[in-house]
């Protein structure tokens, strides 16, 4: 009886488990850069296994049909406007995925098979594994070998996989939801130093031999720069690296001497709550910790710089580590020279009368500056029924050089911008599709010297500040690409029948520009910068239009060619 109980409860909890499993919805995620001729094989491959819910390509910017034909084959597209890595594909992927479980697999592999999938997934299914990766049999593995073993042996020698750079992995949400993503080829190293570090479940799986696209030595060398950036970062961010040996030691305790020392001045002369005797006490014993440490270090580098082999690295080396102390130094110092400068002594009191030229140089107010501060700025959602429309507060659109009701064009739809609501402060509010192609999500914090590079190499219609007896009868919009970067551009004035009604700078290429007035073409000027004409002339009725491009000024937005957009286009009524 007792036997028939226990078989009982064992199918029980077989039910149990397969029905659990049975729950679990599961993601595939494809990044594919530029492999048309082999992501339609990986995604089938991946659909006909019946657990998975969803295959998800992510088009990183390729250049040929890869896109097409992986939805063709029946992937969920997701694309980048360029290639952004393989780290970025990943993120994207995950973002958009809705499984429980999520596996990454690469869109380059010749030989997949369900079963070498499944190997990949079904340990996470069975619940034997927070996060698997792979082990598979191929020609090379020079990055692997080369650089990462060495690295992680060194700074996490309890990391003992076979291959820590397969590119192949799957993992429950939750695990996943909390490993940084690389942007690069460090993706496939920091996943697992990360999961490692956490604490996760990791099964390494071998599934047998896979066919790789080969890269040449010139890609390797940018994946192997990659890794060692990815597992160095690691190291320092989990406390692997630290200063142990005695130079570093020396540095850090001068350091704390200096500061003490400061700190010492400070209490002395500008802390009334705290006694003179405990800030002398203080500075006495900064003092006294740092001149006996900077003495051990100034022995210890006297020897290194002595040797002729190699003498330039040295020094560039001496510089590197020891500008912290150099300039702590040079803030004491400083700090000592305008107090002492200004120290008058009177009967039985001290006082500080800093005055001009005391180091310190007061200015008037006159030249004081004031700053402009702007962001950071909070991703949300679009309101209900303004697909088309993003709200941004004034600074985010400052920093974009656009300004409310311009319009900025993402994958070929038309957004316009808007106000933002009352009381919502830094939130910049971006539909759904946009937010997809811009590479952003709900909740995102974006920093204003950030936010270009959000929006970068993307078409604008803005409208240009008019000035003038006829800026009444006038409406004037030029069509621009954002850059993220500044370069250098010209300076362009406008003129309507010789009066100048607008200015506007911006980078021209060698390339042709449309005029357009009242949304007819009237004119195409083609630049050249070695062309002696800086002056064009055009015409609508009686009116005549003058454009003056000057000298060369620093601009972060590019002129639309005729090919992209409308260059400038007037509307006069």
């Amino acid at each position: 009886m007792s036997w028939l109980i226990l078989i009982f409860l064992l199918l029980v909890s077989d039910l149990k488990a397969h029905k659990s499993n049975r729950e679990n919805t599961v993601s595939v995620i494809i990044p594919a850069f530029n492999e048309s001729k082999t992501v339609a094989d990986v995604v089938k491959t991946a659909l006909s296994l019946d657990y998975v819910t969803e295959v998800i390509v992510v088009d990183d910017g390729s250049k040929d049909n890869t896109g097409e034909i992986a939805k063709k084959a029946g992937a969920k597209i997701f694309s980048h406007l360029r290639n952004m890595g393989k780290g970025s594909a990943l993120k994207t992927g995950f973002k958009v995925s809705k499984g429980d479980i999520v596996a990454f697999i690469d869109a380059d592999l010749k030989n997949l098979t369900s079963e070498k999938v499944d190997k990949i997934i079904k340990p996470i299914l069975e619940d034997k594994a927070d996060i698997t990766k792979t082990k598979f049999k191929r020609k090379a593995g020079r990055v692997t070998e080369l650089t990462a073993k060495p690295l992680l042996n060194f700074f996490f020698p309890e990391i003992k996989f076979e291959q820590p750079l397969s590119g192949q992995f799957a993992g429950k949400r939750t695990a996943i939801n909390k490993i940084q993503f690389e942007e690069d080829y460090g993706v496939d190293v920091g996943i697992v130093l990360d999961a490692d570090v956490q604490g996760f479940k990791i099964k390494e799986v071998d599934i047998g031999s896979l066919q790789h696209k080969s890269s040449p030595l010139n890609e390797l060398n940018v994946v192997a720069n990659e890794v060692v950036r990815t597992i160095v970062d690691r190291a320092l961010e989990y406390g692997r690296v630290t200063m142990m040996d005695s130079l570093g030691k020396y540095i850090r305790m001068g350091i704390l001497g200096l500061s003490l020392a400061s700190l010492g001045v400070f209490t002395l002369f500008f802390i009334r709550q705290i006694p003179p005797v405990l800030g002398i006490s203080i500075g006495i014993i900064g003092l006294v910790i740092a001149t006996f440490y900077i003495i051990k270090l100034i022995r210890r580098s006297f020897y290194i710089l002595l040797r002729k082999q190699g003498r330039n690295k040295s020094l560039k080396s001496f510089l590197y580590m020891h500008s912290p102390i150099l300039v702590s130094s040079l803030i004491l110092v400083a700090m000592l020279f305008t107090l002492l400068s200004a120290v008058n002594v009177g009967e039985g009191s001290i006082s500080i009368e800093p005055a001009s030229r005391n180091v310190i140089i007061w200015r008037n107010t006159t030249d004081n500056r004031t700053f402009d501060v702007r962001g950071p700025y909070t991703v949300d959602s679009a309101l209900e029924n303004e697909e088309t429309i993003i709200r941004s507060p004034v600074d985010a659109l400052d920093t974009l050089g656009l300004k409310h009701d311009d319009i900025i064009f993402i994958k070929d739809q038309t957004y316009v911008f808007k106000e933002p609501r009352i009381a919502e402060g830094n939130i910049i509010r971006i539909p759904r599709e946009a937010r997809l192609a811009l590479n952003v999500v709900e909740r995102e914090v974006i920093a204003d010297g950030n936010l270009r590079k959000v929006f970068d190499n993307l078409y604008v219609q803005r409208d240009l500040s008019l000035q003038g007896s006829q800026a009444e009868n006038l409406t004037l919009n030029e069509g621009a690409i954002i850059r993220s970067t500044p370069q250098t551009g010209r300076l362009v004035n406008i003129y309507l029948n010789d009066e100048k009604i607008a200015t506007t700078r911006g980078i021209f290429q060698n390339d042709t520009y449309s005029i357009y007035i009242n949304d007819i073409r009237v004119r195409n000027i083609y630049w050249n910068e070695n062309n002696d004409n800086m002056t064009y002339y055009f015409y609508w009725g009686n009116q005549e239009v003058k454009l003056e491009i000057l000298n060369k000024v620093t601009a972060d937005m590019q002129f639309a060619t005729a090919s992209q957009g409308r260059f400038l286009n007037f509307y006069i009524i």
